[in-house]
């Protein structure tokens, strides 16, 4: 299937990374994933910092969130 494919290349590009939210603490990729209901991609990402994990749509971790150009997360 192509979505499988799709995400095991964004697996394999982002897994492990690390990434800085704008508002400056860092996270590290755990995996991409499906949504069971929608099957959109989505960001499992762990805090650095407190070890917390969190999941976002594919679509917001590349946003770019200012009229400046400013990027939700950018690689480290």
């Amino acid at each position: 299937m192509i979505e499988d494919e799709l995400v095991q290349t964004m697996n394999n590009s982002m897994k492990d990374h690390i990434y800085r939210h704008f508002k400056g603490n860092l996270y590290k990729v755990v995996c991409i994933a499906n949504n069971t209901e929608t099957e959109e991609l989505s960001v499992v990402y762990k805090g650095l910092v407190d070890g917390r994990i969190w999941v976002r749509p594919y679509s917001m971790w590349n946003e770019i969130i200012d009229e400046k150009g400013t990027k939700r997360f950018t690689e480290v």
